[in-house]
Formats: structure tokens, sequence, C-alpha cells
């Protein structure tokens, strides 16, 4: 049976549906990455560079391998720094995007693990899963130093079970509340004893496990950990659950159920590769429908992102970047709790949003940038046409068509009163209009939105 018409490849492949797949998929695009991504066909381009697989890249430091205790709030820092780097400089690869996915998923909060180098290593381990198979990433996942910390599994023996982990692998994890029992956590911890954690590895400990009979979703046997994951994913609701998700995050918050069906359909069929259903969803009709375009408000991770990588900061202060991410409630490694960050509406406050601003506004005006603001208007080729660049200008930065007002006020604004045949990028004052300009452009509500 064919996809139905959502799944189907879209027909469509220009600077509007490129923009759109870059602003999902990426931390900020440029004109250069659509101009790219234009050279090539949606086949290609989707395979061939978004879901490539990609060299490991070099670690943040010596000291991931240390289980020492010591300079902890450096190492922290450093690791941020590192993987904000790797989100800036990733190419044209969605790998970072599914490592935020997957770090939003399978939760761990670095005040709860203690040690940055446990969460460098699970971050490693969703880098090296990024777009692998999911079952495998779940089975690793379970017996990861950092989420034995996490979710109390070191606690867990025989003598005294501990169900946290058991109960969030099921409600958040893999298959979701509604489709588990209450005796399945209790007989699902039991199997997942033995584990425990020395400084930054894992290891079993057989005289710890429970090895007695268990009962789990109808199955009976002397269950391991292995044995539990093997069970669930034989039902059909874990490749649903994971689907929904993705559909959630990347193309629309109220998921299409025929869709998700069709999708999860595929995930199994492919023993939970990701790279099949990513590719089918990156490529459909559903993904490029026009209802999807801004329908997504930018994390703080994503937003911070954008005006970097938007105006080509050489070198950005990744410290600046930290200390805003953790204004706006987005911490990198420090999740508010296992659910994860809320995301959508709640990234938007009367907090938050005027934050966003004063972040925009000083990486424009170079109070915390490198940014030469002439140089990087001249950039564009229309940079000497008023109109045309603003226009140019709306494009690339947002994700669908303003109103002639919104315009009109964009337009003001870079002329600050002169006439539309009098601006020059060589203007005494050009510098101090393209600044008001690009302020005002990013604390457009349309510039919040992915």
């Amino acid at each position: 049976m064919g996809l139905s018409k959502g799944l189907q490849k879209t027909n469509e492949w220009n600077i509007t549906t490129v923009t759109h797949l870059l602003s999902r998929t990426l931390f900020g695009h440029t004109q250069e990455d659509i101009n790219f991504a234009l050279s090539k066909t949606l086949d290609d381009f989707v395979d061939n560079y978004l879901l490539a697989d990609t060299p490991t890249p070099q670690n943040p430091g010596f000291w991931v391998d240390d289980p020492s205790s010591s300079n902890l709030t450096e190492r922290s820092y450093e690791l941020t720094f590192w993987w904000l780097n790797l989100m800036l400089t990733q190419g044209y690869s969605f790998r970072e995007k599914m490592v935020l996915f997957w770090h939003n998923h399978f939760v761990s909060e670095l005040s709860v693990v203690k040690l940055p180098q446990r969460m460098y290593w699970q971050n490693k381990l969703f880098r090296d899963y990024a777009f692998g198979n999911f079952k495998e990433l779940t089975r690793k996942v379970t017996i990861d130093p950092a989420m034995l910390y996490y979710l109390d599994g070191r606690k867990n023996t025989k003598q005294d079970p501990n169900e946290n982990y058991a109960r969030e692998l099921m409600e958040l994890f893999t298959i979701g509340i509604g489709n588990y029992s209450e005796n399945d956590i209790v007989e699902a911890a039991r199997a997942l004893t033995g584990w425990q954690v020395d400084g930054l590895t894992s290891y079993f400990d057989q005289g710890r496990h429970d090895e007695t009979g268990k009962t789990f979703m109808g199955q009976t046997g002397n269950f391991d950990y292995e044995n539990i994951i093997d069970i669930l994913f034989t039902k059909e609701e874990v490749s649903k659950f994971i689907c929904r998700k993705l559909y959630k995050e990347f193309v629309y918050f109220e998921p299409n159920e025929s869709n998700i069906a069709e999708l999860a359909q595929i995930f199994r069929d492919s023993n939970y590769e990701l790279k099949p259903v990513l590719s089918v969803l990156l490529k459909s009709v559903m993904f490029y429908n026009p209802e999807t375009y801004g329908a997504k408000i930018k994390s703080p991770i994503e937003y911070l992102t954008s005006v970097i990588k938007q105006f080509k900061i050489e070198h950005p202060n990744y410290d600046y970047m930290r200390r805003t991410a953790n204004l706006l409630a987005q911490t990198l490694f420090s999740p508010p709790n296992v659910a994860g960050w809320k995301g959508d509406k709640a990234w938007v406050s009367t907090t938050t949003l005027p934050a966003r601003h004063v972040f925009s506004d000083r990486i424009i005006d170079g109070r915390e940038s490198d940014l030469d603001i002439i140089k990087y208007a001249r950039t564009y080729s229309s940079s000497e046409d008023a109109e045309k660049f603003v226009d140019d200008i709306i494009q690339i930065f947002l994700q669908f068509p303003l109103s002639n007002s919104r315009r009109q006020f964009l337009l003001d604004t870079l002329l600050d009163g002169a006439a539309v045949y009098d601006w020059s990028t060589s203007n005494e004052n050009a510098a101090k209009r393209l600044e008001s300009f690009f302020k005002a452009l990013l604390r457009l509500s349309e510039y919040q939105l992915s």
C-alpha cells in the first residue's frame, strides 16, 4: 500500500520550502545555506546531507575520561560551550538537533548526575544514535551511568527494588501512559536490578540482581533488562509514541494520527531504525504544508543559535549564550525534571521575551559580538536597494511573508525618514540605520517562530 497524500514526497523545492526545512533541522541558516540546498535535489539534500553520518567530534577536553570531582563548574561550562559550538558548526547535518531531541527525551540533570563527564558520555551516546536504531539506543541508555544516577538505577537491587527508571522507561521513554500496568512497573524494576556505577562506567553485579521469575506484559520468565526492552518493543504503541513525539517536535503540535500510524509502520518495518522515518518525514507533503510554517516557537537554544548563525558571528561569546539560555529557562544539561522542557508557549513570557530582545540587540550593536554590520549587509546582492534588501532579509530570516504594514515598518526603520532612492550602505549613518532595522526585525513576534 502506498503512502497517504500526507506522507507522499512533495514536488515543491524552492526558497520557501528550503527555508522551512533548514529552520526545523538546523540551528540557524544563512543565505548561502539556502542557495546550497537549492543547488541539490530534495532527495540528495535530505539523505546525503541532513541525514548523513558524520565523524565523531573531538571531545571537550582530557577531563571527560577523568572520574574525579574537581573543577566541576568549570567543566560543566566547557561542556556547554563545546555543545553550542557543535550546534553552530554542524554544517548541513540534522545531527545536533536530534541530539537535543534525545537530551529532552531521555532526560538526565547534571545536578543529580553530579559529574559533567557522565553528561558528556551520555551526550555522545545521543550523538552516536542521533538517527540510528532507537531500540539499541534505549538499551544503552538503560545502563548508561548518567541515567543510572539520575533515575536511581544504581540503587535498584533485589533486596530493595527501585521503580523510578522502570516507570519512566514506559511512561516517558517508550510506550506512554495507558499502555502498561502498575504491576508491569513492579516486575520491570525487578528485572532491571543489579546495575551499578563505578566512576564513569557501569557494571553488572550478579549478586544484586533478582533472578526469580517475573511476569511482564503477559510474559513470564527470569527476565533481565534486555528481555524487558525486547518485550516492550513488540508493542506497536512504542513506534507510535516515538513517531508522535518526532511529529510534534519537527512538524506540528497536533499530530495527524493517520500519518502517525503510517510513520510507525515504517519504523517497525525498519526494526526501529530512525533514518527511514526521518527521510520520509522531511520529504513529505505534510512537512511542507504551509500551515506548519512558523507554527513552532523557537526554543531558547534555537533562538540564540539562529541569531549567531544568521549574522555569521565568527567568535561567539559562548558564556554570554550560556547565561542568556539560563535566563530563558533552557539550561543545557539541566532540564527542569524527568519530563523535560515543555516547549511551545512555555518558552515565551513577560520575562523571557524581553531577555531575547536584549540578547539580539547586544549581538547586533556589537556589545557581545564582533559583527561588522556594514560588511554583513554587503554580503547581500540587494544591499544598495532598500526595498529589495528588506524583502530578501524577510525571506531568509522569517518563515512566512509579513503583512504590508509590518514590511513598511521595517523599511521605514531602515530609511529613518530618508527617501528610498537615497539609501546606500555608504551613507554616514548607514550602520546605525542597519542596527535599528535588524533590531526591529529580531524583535518581531514572527522571528520567534520556526
